[in-house]
């Protein structure tokens, strides 16, 4: 027997609501605002939140510096229209590209994550 169910991810950010917007965006999963603490939800029940954090470092990938410690991949069918479409959401393509099959961008925020081919 499970201890626990559904487990959630949390960002820290400087701003939930934009990061928020720029998840649900990509995702089309509907936003939940609030001030400190933001939500996107998918129909089928998955979700990711963003935790307001004033004094925020974003993550410097691919050095560790300041470690990534997390990140997200997301499945596309079409790296080049995904790329297009997450660049005029607000995301920015990373100069270091280590795969072929795989694309990395910073959203935001900072927070590394991949677009990844099925």
């Amino acid at each position: 027997m499970a201890i626990a169910r559904f487990p959630a991810v949390v960002l820290d950010c400087p701003d939930p609501k934009a990061l928020a917007e720029f998840y649900g965006a990509l995702l089309d999963w509907k936003v939940e605002l609030d001030d400190d603490w933001c939500s996107v939800r998918a129909e089928y029940g998955d979700s990711l939140s963003f935790q307001k954090v004033d004094s925020y470092t974003p993550p410097q990938w691919p050095g560790q510096d300041v470690p990534q410690q997390m990140h997200i991949d997301v499945v596309v069918d079409d790296l080049d229209a995904a790329e297009a479409a997450v660049l005029e959401l607000g995301a920015t393509k990373h100069q270091h590209q280590p795969g072929t099959s795989f694309r990395v961008f910073l959203d935001p925020a900072g927070h590394p994550f991949c677009l990844c081919l099925d």
